[in-house]
């Protein structure tokens, strides 16, 4: 009798083991995709239930019809517009009501605009705040396509009808264990969402998602020399790695087979597209946390700063919340191109070029000679797409006169290092000139021509300022 009530135990302890050990696995069925080379395991494996639970999060949210990009510039006409200021009225009205259901639907203009103030107040920190992340907005779709490709971000990428984004990290509390007898745990040993509830320690984006000083080399697990002979390449370095990955992996909701060949996760040769796309990302991170959303640290109030007195910052999954691309690679920026980009602005000929002229000598007045102004992003020599499509009627003139020339002048605004601006100055002149290059033009027929002062406002961030004045001779 007692031989069979211990056999029953045992079988019922069994059965209570295995089912805690199953509990962690996926019922099938799951779809598998190779994506690498076959026999080296480089298989992705989806869950379609867990997909068709994310879709409604990752859907495409309702919007209006675009606005036209002629007539005045929002700059022109309403007061105090510092980013979108080269819209048209349309586009940035447009623009205000996207973004006001994008951001806080709930709360709608009072979000950032204090009933009875006139709009152009920055009053509410909320307003100053909308500011900057429009510019980091454009910055990203211009200068990081390298990670954003042609889909690029909106307001919405992260936001998702929310004031603040889901998913924002902040720097965690001092560990009050590191002056003890247990030693610094470096975060370990505490499982933590950010890496997936595992033993890794729990703050790998402090090092690798804000420093631009952090050295890119540190995102390693294998040593590039033998030891002692100055390897850093340690275990505890590693296990900091595989922390990110971590992240990384549950941000996106892929298996690291992704952008790794499990026969050798260190080798580029092997791995997929992805994993580069993924390294430009992770120093677009850090880019955006140290040089836009780190000088916000004045702007908020107590209430909304972390433990530490820290701003909230982003990591992968602010965007990706759990979809290989965000959104599953819709893109809003189609029908948001004001977010692409600085538009540039030809000038055209002065109206009374002609006009002015007496009428028998109408046939006789000279055309005005094109011109044409591109504006660039804060702190970028970068030539968005409209700024090439600005240079155009340049090019074709050039082409048509074979004796023609055009000089090219560099300016940037007041705010930051004179020394820094004004090679940023020659810099985007450098990406105007570039461009004809590319376009057959000879060198000798494009003028750099530098200004008396290449600082075209008298103090602040101007938009305006940022510019590249280009015009035929």
């Amino acid at each position: 009798m007692m031989r069979f009530i211990s056999m029953r135990s045992v079988a019922v302890g069994a059965a209570l083991a295995s089912a805690a050990v199953l509990a962690g696995c996926e019922r099938p069925p799951v779809d598998t995709v190779q994506r690498g080379y076959r026999g080296t395991g480089m298989a992705q494996v989806y869950n379609p239930r867990l997909i068709a639970a994310a879709a409604p999060l990752n859907a495409m949210p309702a919007d209006t019809p675009m606005a036209s990009a002629d007539g005045p510039r929002a700059s022109a006409v309403f007061k105090n517009v510092k980013v979108v200021g080269d819209t048209s009225i349309g586009e940035f009205t447009r623009l205000m009501v996207s973004i006001t259901a994008w951001v806080s639907p709930d709360q709608g203009c009072a979000y950032c605009h204090k009933a009875g103030e006139d709009f152009s107040s920055d009053s509410l920190y909320t307003k100053v705040v909308a500011r900057r992340m429009l510019q980091m907005t454009r910055h990203i779709n211009t200068d990081w396509k390298t990670h954003v490709a042609q889909t690029g971000v909106t307001c919405y990428t992260c936001h998702r009808g929310q004031p603040v984004p889901a998913a924002v990290w902040f720097a965690p509390p001092v560990d009050t264990h590191a002056a003890g007898m247990v030693g610094n745990r470096a975060g370990q040993n505490a499982p933590a969402p950010s890496v997936a509830l595992a033993s890794l320690p729990n703050d790998p984006f402090t090092p690798y998602l804000l420093s631009p000083s952090t050295d890119p080399a540190a995102i390693r697990v294998i040593g590039q020399t033998a030891l002692p002979t100055g390897n850093r390449q340690s275990t505890k370095q590693a296990e900091f790695t595989y922390g990110l990955m971590m992240h990384m992996s549950q941000s996106l909701g892929v298996n690291c087979t992704y952008c790794h060949n499990t026969r050798s996760f260190a080798s580029w040769d092997a791995s997929t597209p992805q994993r580069a796309t993924a390294w430009y990302g992770i120093r677009m991170a850090r880019d955006l946390n140290t040089n836009y959303i780190e000088s916000l640290n004045g702007v908020f109030p107590a209430n909304r700063l972390g433990p530490t007195g820290d701003v909230a910052k982003l990591n992968c999954t602010t965007c990706h919340q759990g979809a290989f691309k965000p959104m599953y690679g819709a893109s809003l920026l189609k029908t948001h191109p004001e977010l692409a980009g600085v538009r540039a602005v030809v000038t055209p000929a002065p109206a009374d070029a002609v006009s002015a002229a007496p009428a028998s000598d109408v046939s006789a007045a000279p055309a005005a000679a094109p011109k044409a102004v591109v504006f660039f992003e804060v702190g970028s020599p970068g030539l968005s797409d409209d700024g090439r499509r600005a240079l155009a009627p340049l090019i074709d003139a050039l082409k048509a006169d074979a004796g023609a020339r055009v000089t090219v002048s560099g300016y940037h605004s007041a705010a930051g290092a004179l020394a820094q601006n004004q090679d940023l100055a020659k810099q985007r002149a450098f990406a105007v000139r570039d461009v004809f290059r590319s376009a057959g033009i000879a060198d000798d027929r494009v003028v750099l021509e530098k200004p008396q002062t290449a600082e075209a406002n008298l103090a602040g961030e101007d938009p305006k300022a940022r510019r590249v004045e280009v015009a035929l001779k």
